[in-house]
């Protein structure tokens, strides 16, 4: 078993999940910013600092070193930040808050992008993301808009997988209503249940692949009390109420779905990829394989990007230095580096064909197809409120304590309420 696989279930759990903490705080401010330019980052020099979460495998550092070694008029250093998401977002909004010049490169949760842009807290780096734009894919360019404005560079990603078991079906079916009745005459489907984030994400990818949305393209105007949320919902509560999803998959997080696949407990699982490395590790090694996600309602499958983000601080003293080492970090070759020794899946997409990468990673193509169907959680300063109100209601409903009905109109109420205070 390659280190690759064995790091994934440390890096990617938590990484996917995009949304491990975070509060109710928001900064407000608007998004007017001053603008980086690509070439502002020739010749710069001086000092420039990276702040973004624990160095568990030492990547980090390793690229900190490599950018040192290749600019030599640049000194970087690395700020590890608590590994927990929610402490890493406390930490930096309190230096943002306190217009602290002490991190210059901000590595975001994908969903902070949004708050962090509103608050004005971060450069408009719109010319420089266009001028890597065909180097990404495209849908972790997505993750960096907010108000028709670049905000950072995507620097790692990540999107679900549908697990199946081998030894009870010959291949993945193509459309979420077929695993639901492949489940219900085999062992069932288990995925991110318990309330909280993973139930939000869980439920987006199918409103996605109906076609649904949670708010319109300028995040304004709130669009989720629609016929493809509640379907989406009532089809998640069927699947519970027959039995085809068990009970218990009301408290399941991404670690109780795992054991409980591995257990022989299910036939289906939607989880991210770093189960993968585990099962291969547990007693079904031979009996499971992964596919990319399937169609609802007609639809296409679609996921929910996890990762990071690299934003450049309003209050840094250098931008330029700041810059260039973000640049640095998403050249193919770092990304490289970052995906086999970190598993850290690339945002850009030429990574995804070396053959080292393969080689570490056997899921590499279907990772990168995963995350090319995927699309980013709701661009907000305000998405924690947003997705508490989704997954608290999706976890009413599903499990029979209120309509589907009832369920939507609320998350719509909630959401709303939501949206007019910022």
């Amino acid at each position: 078993m390659s280190r690759y696989l064995i790091a994934l279930a440390a890096a990617l759990a938590c990484l996917g999940l995009a949304a491990c903490g975070g509060d109710d705080d928001d900064g407000g401010g608007g998004v007017e910013a001053e603008t980086l330019e690509p070439d502002q980052a020739e010749g710069a020099s001086g000092e420039v600092s990276w702040c973004i979460g624990a160095d568990t495998t030492g990547a980090f550092q390793a690229g900190i070193d490599s950018f040192n070694e290749a600019n030599p008029d640049l000194d970087a250093r690395l700020i590890e930040l608590p590994e927990p998401a929610d402490q890493q977002r406390e930490q930096q909004v309190q230096r943002l808050e306190a217009e602290s010049p002490e991190c210059d490169v901000l590595g975001m949760d994908v969903i902070w992008t949004a708050e962090y842009a509103a608050a004005g807290w971060l450069y408009d780096l719109t010319p420089v993301v266009e001028a890597h734009e065909d180097e990404f894919i495209p849908s972790t360019v997505e993750s960096t808009e907010y108000e028709d404005q670049f905000w950072a560079l995507p620097f790692n990603t990540n999107a679900g997988f549908l697990y199946y078991r081998t030894d009870q079906v010959d291949e993945a079916p193509t459309t979420w209503e077929d695993v639901y009745a492949s489940a219900g005459e085999e062992d069932g489907l288990i995925y991110q249940g318990a309330e909280y984030e993973g139930l939000t994400v869980n439920f987006l990818e199918l409103l996605y692949s109906a076609g649904g949305s949670v708010l319109s393209e300028d995040g304004e105007t709130v669009e989720i009390d629609s016929d493809q949320a509640r379907e989406a919902l009532e089809f998640m509560a069927q699947g519970v109420e027959d039995g085809t999803v068990p009970k218990a998959n009301s408290t399941y997080e991404e670690e109780e779905a795992r054991r409980a696949f591995e257990n022989g407990q299910a036939t289906f699982m939607r989880n991210w990829p770093y189960a993968y490395a585990l099962a291969q590790e547990s007693d079904i090694a031979e009996d499971f394989e992964i596919a990319t996600f399937p169609g609802y309602g007609g639809g296409e499958g679609a996921g929910v990007l996890g990762g990071y983000n690299l934003g450049i601080s309003a209050f840094s003293e250098n931008p330029e230095g700041a810059l260039a080492l973000a640049e640095f970090l998403v050249t193919p070759e770092i990304q490289e580096t970052m995906m086999i020794d970190a598993s850290l899946p690339a945002t850009v997409s030429e990574v995804y064909d070396d053959q080292q990468v393969q080689k570490a990673a056997p899921f590499a193509e279907e990772l990168r197809t995963a995350v090319e169907q995927a699309q980013p959680r709701p661009p907000s300063p305000v998405y924690p409120q947003i997705s508490e109100a989704i997954y608290e209601n999706v976890h009413e409903a599903v499990n029979g304590r209120i309509s589907a009905d009832e369920a939507v109109s609320n998350m719509n109420d909630q959401i709303q309420e939501a949206v007019e205070t910022f």
